[in-house]
């Protein structure tokens, strides 16, 4: 494993809207409002930025690998001319039926772009909008973030008492952003509270 960390972005929910019928098409992603400047931000930090998402709806048949790929690139477009960047996005076609390795709360897909992207998992951060991304944050050793849009504020309920305790939780990307830089920057000890 590399030695550089990273910072690993959930997509549905946390940089775009979440749809209960999944993202299908262009005309469906919707950036959430402050996304592309807190992806100009985190640039900012100097660590790579990667995106993990489960999207299942490709195998379920509602949208096909070239369509999300199309998404996938419009996207990092997007946010380029805002001036951010994100260096990677991976991405589980897998139903949850399937069994694969990939689908968080599995690693598979952090373990991919450890491997890909020369990084060292433990210390990374993870932000995401459900308990999935949390729990496969805390499997690699690193740091979970949860944000309330998506399907943040329903998913709060999932989390355990030691969770609840130990998970920062922020209303969107753009405090999340915020903390990420204050915690880089000397801003103290992971937080055990939350945050907004």
């Amino acid at each position: 494993m590399g030695v550089r960390r990273a910072i690993f972005l959930d997509r549905d929910g946390v940089i775009n809207e979440n749809r209960p019928d999944y993202v299908k098409s262009l005309a469906e992603f919707v950036f959430l409002p402050g996304a592309l400047e807190a992806l100009r931000l985190l640039a900012g930090v100097g660590m790579p930025i990667v995106v993990v998402s489960n999207q299942s709806a490709i195998n379920r048949g509602l949208v096909s690998h070239a369509t999300v790929d199309a998404i996938t690139q419009a996207m990092q477009r997007q946010v380029e001319m805002a001036g951010g960047r994100i260096d990677a996005v991976f991405y589980c076609p897998h139903r949850p039926d399937e069994g694969c390795t990939c689908r968080k709360p599995k690693t598979g897909l952090f373990h991919q772009a450890a491997r890909r992207l020369d990084l060292q998992l433990a210390g990374s951060y993870v932000v995401g909008d459900a308990l999935s991304d949390i729990q496969a944050a805390l499997s690699i050793g690193a740091h979970p973030l949860l944000v309330l849009t998506g399907r943040g504020r329903e998913q709060v309920a999932l989390l355990d008492g030691t969770l609840r305790d130990s998970v920062p939780i922020f209303d969107d990307l753009s405090a999340a952003v915020r903390w990420i830089w204050r915690f880089e920057n000397g801003g103290g000890n992971f937080p055990h509270h939350k945050y907004r």
